[in-house]
């Protein structure tokens, strides 16, 4: 990949694409963008906007392209695809983006099979596995935003109880990108401390309900959806955060979706765990020490993954 250019491509200029392109011109790491879209009347509209603003961000470029513009690209985000409408869960989308993702990779294979790509589309983790196997790409280059998003609603749910900065709360969800998702109670923790258990901020142990807290990090954006009928700020800003890691080589550890291959005793299914992400791709897959309730539900949200893996036409 070139380093020097650090280009992204985003397929995609609807909620999600243009809010990520938005966010990215503030990361001061990329000095291209170029946006993809079926609909190129609107992709010229979405980069006109954008350049509008480059005077008040890092020297940059911004322009509309096709799939030739990915055989040089770093990173490819897709965000291509209709979302979930309220009443659907994002398993239902399956069937229809699934058939998206296949055709738009086997259009970025006739240019690179060096890019990283960032799947943004759901549900993410089932399409995250389609565009492995659809083209046979190097599993490692392919992320999904999986549950970096999740977790940081956890994370912000948990810092408004204890008033504390979100910053300083650790924890993640992992498994499935929507309903079967996994809280990591027993990984939790304030300053090292267990907040299920006990912590510093509390004088014995602290007082949470665990259910109800979990319940409205897995039912999130289905609220969103009722209020504004689409979410696009934070999982826009989740796609930054791990394009950051991968630009700045951080090694940093984000619960992105990735197939798996034998990490928790499961393998041909993507979804998300704790993931070592650098410049190239997935680095490592952490595999943590989970409570048997925990690695239970995990298996669970494996289980329903591959069973709609295995209904789907890909």
């Amino acid at each position: 990949m070139n380093k020097q250019t650090n280009k992204v491509i985003i397929i995609g200029t609807g909620f999600v694409g243009s809010t990520t392109a938005f966010t990215l011109m503030h990361s001061s790491l990329i000095s291209e963008i170029v946006l993809i879209d079926i609909n190129k009347e609107k992709a010229e509209g979405e980069a006109m906007d954008l350049n509008h603003g480059v005077s008040f961000v890092k020297p940059m470029e911004i322009r509309v392209g096709d799939y030739s513009d990915c055989k040089d690209a770093d990173i490819i985000i897709i965000t291509a695809g209709p979302s979930i409408q309220p009443g659907e869960t994002r398993l239902d989308l399956a069937n229809k983006n699934s058939k998206i993702i296949e055709n738009t990779m086997k259009e970025i294979v006739k240019y690179t099979e060096d890019a990283l790509i960032i799947i943004a589309t759901n549900p993410v983790d089932v399409l995250t596995y389609v565009a492995v196997k659809s083209v046979n790409y190097d599993k490692n280059k392919v992320i999904g935003t999986g549950t970096v998003l999740d977790s940081s609603r956890f994370r912000y749910l948990l810092s408004n109880k204890f008033n504390i900065d979100t910053r300083n709360v650790h924890g993640y969800i992992i498994g499935e990108h929507g309903d079967s998702e996994v809280a990591v109670w027993s990984l939790t923790n304030v300053a090292g401390s267990r907040i299920d258990k006990s912590c510093p901020l509390c004088i014995n142990s602290c007082d949470i309900n665990t259910q109800k807290i979990f319940e409205q990090v897995r039912d999130a954006g289905y609220e969103i959806l009722k209020r504004k009928g689409v979410t696009q700020y934070g999982i826009s800003l989740a796609t930054r955060r791990i394009v950051e890691a991968i630009l700045r080589n951080e090694n940093s550890v984000l619960t992105v979706s990735s197939v798996l291959n034998g990490e928790y005793s499961l393998s041909d299914v993507a979804l998300s765990i704790p993931t070592i992400v650098n410049r190239h791709g997935v680095s490592k897959k952490l595999d943590l020490n989970l409570e048997d309730e925990e690695m239970n539900n995990l298996k669970k949200s494996s289980d329903k993954l591959r069973g709609i893996l295995d209904s789907i036409n890909y």
